[in-house]
């Protein structure tokens, strides 16, 4: 009876013994994306060719992803299609401007709905507009103008759109260099703007029939809420001081009057900033708890060390990276190589990063 006992408790042992080691193994897996550096991580090019692509998303095994020109790319199985987005206005493709954000419906595998953010010519010059549109099969059709208006500029447009989890959708617009409009409420213009997927006010928006959200924005490129619900934006600064912003309705976040470490009564600081230096952040998403954050000008992908109040560079592969889309373990980003102060053709990628094995 002694020697069952005895039998019993090296089993026990053995037993947890080995899940101790399979735990720890896992672990070792999931160990913090912010630890990585670029040889944790192998590239994958799942299409080239591109042309200043801006947005990406994902749609079943299908990759989506926005060209500025105004098409669609389609990517499944190594298969890459365009497909045209027909609008009321025709898209402009001039500097930063053309076709930029893309937020798919919940339901966007049975009724092909999405939203988009473009650049269109008005008697005002560049300006941008949110749009619904719904997909055919062979191409996007604009079935509604949600906000128009929203001023333009051939650098600073913001552009990104996200559903939130309110349901509610999320628009940036940049400062298109005006010292007035980001600080005016009655302009669109440097502001994050929220409104009903039919392009409504929401009527709990912090300024009655507003679409205003928050405002004092340069540039905001970035759009992404944690397992929390907390909102985090990033934004490009005036030469640096590159911004992660951590925004709440109604608030004020000093631009053009701070930046970096400057206050100003009623005005908030950012949650990070680069300093002297320039990241030129663009699309950030969550892996996990983690946020991800691309960036043109410093040419990386970097992760919030919450801890340690910084980003820290994961990858890099020379280019210009604009967007980002973590999918299961691996990370997909989009380059734009060419400067929007550039003319010519952009030959970009989509790769797909996977930790190294």
């Amino acid at each position: 009876m002694r020697y069952l006992q005895t039998a019993g408790k090296m089993i026990v042992l053995a037993a947890f013994l080995a899940s101790s080691a399979a735990w720890g193994q896992d672990a070792q897996v999931a160990s913090p994306i912010s630890e990585t550096t670029s040889s944790d991580w192998t590239a994958d090019v799942i299409a080239g060719e591109l042309d200043y692509p801006w947005d990406i998303e994902r749609a079943g095994d299908r990759i989506l992803v926005t060209e500025a020109a105004g098409d669609v790319v389609s990517i499944e199985e190594g298969r890459l299609t365009r497909h045209p987005v027909e609008t009321s206005d025709p898209i402009v493709r001039e500097g930063g401007g053309g076709l930029l954000g893309m937020a798919l419906s919940k339901d966007f595998q049975t009724d092909g709905t999405a939203y988009f953010y473009h650049t269109y010519n008005s008697d005002a010059g560049l300006t941008n507009k949110v749009i619904e549109a719904r997909f055919d099969g062979n191409i996007w059709r604009e079935t509604r103008v949600l906000v128009d208006k929203i001023p333009g500029h051939r650098l600073y447009n913001g552009g990104r759109v996200a559903i939130g989890p309110d349901g509610n959708l999320y628009a940036t617009t940049g400062w298109t260099e005006s010292l007035e409009r980001p600080q005016d409420l009655s302009s669109l213009a440097g502001k994050v703007l929220r409104m009903t997927l039919d392009g409504k006010v929401p009527s709990d928006n912090p300024f009655p029939g507003s679409y205003v959200y928050s405002y004092e924005h340069r540039n905001p490129q970035g759009i992404a809420w944690d397992d929390g619900g907390r909102l985090f934006v990033s934004e490009h600064g005036q030469t640096a001081h590159d911004e992660i912003n951590l925004v709440t309705p109604g608030t004020n976040y000093g631009w053009p009057l701070v930046s970096g470490d400057d206050q100003r009564p009623g005005m908030a600081r950012s949650l990070l900033h680069s300093g002297n230096t320039t990241w030129a952040p663009s699309g950030i998403a969550f892996a996990g708890k983690e946020l991800l954050v691309t960036a043109l000008a410093s040419k990386a992908l970097y992760a919030f060390d919450e801890r340690g109040g910084r980003l820290r560079p994961i990858f890099s592969s020379g280019d210009r990276l604009r967007d980002v889309l973590p999918v299961g373990e691996d990370i997909y980003v989009i380059t734009t190589n060419r400067s929007p102060r550039a003319e010519g053709p952009s030959q970009d990628r989509l790769l797909k990063l996977s930790r190294a094995k």
